[in-house]
């Protein structure tokens, strides 16, 4: 991470945090590039977890914009959440936002083998969905059913 060139502005400067957990190098990299692509928008700190990295980053709106993208692309769980942080002179409330994002293993269209019946992913995020192969039924899955997990 350190050998890519990425902006950092003021060190205790931020307005949100881009909370990555089980994702790989790929994921990791698609949001480097996405940030270097934004003129306006800097990292100010990254704070690397045994399971994920933190990205400090300076735009709200941009958080909440790349968080989407990172679910429509990898899949996964997005969760956005906003603290209140503190007034303004004039006695504005302002916040900063946390955007969870957990990547899955599995994506959307994938089949897989569930309790021994044949199904194929229909939905997967907070909750998944897919479609017994044999019978055509809609089902929900719980994610502690699918391989590997």
């Amino acid at each position: 991470m350190t050998d890519q060139k990425l902006k950092f502005a003021r060190p205790n400067y931020y307005q949100g945090v881009l909370q990555l957990r089980d994702v790989n190098d790929e994921i990791i990299s698609f949001v480097h590039n996405q940030i270097r692509k934004r003129g306006n928008v800097a990292i100010t700190k990254i704070a690397a977890l045994h399971n994920g990295v933190d990205f400090y980053i300076t735009s709200q709106k941009f958080i909440r914009i790349l968080g989407k993208k990172l679910k429509e692309r990898f899949g996964g769980e997005l969760k956005i959440s906003s603290t209140l942080h503190t007034r303004n002179s004039q006695g504005k409330d302002l916040y900063r936002i946390n955007a969870f994002f957990r990547h899955v293993k599995y994506k959307r269209g994938d089949v897989v083998t569930v309790r021994g019946d044949q199904v194929k992913l229909t939905s997967v995020g907070k909750r998944i969905f897919a479609m017994d192969m044999k019978t055509g039924k809609k089902i929900r899955i719980r994610s502690e059913d699918l391989p590997g997990d």
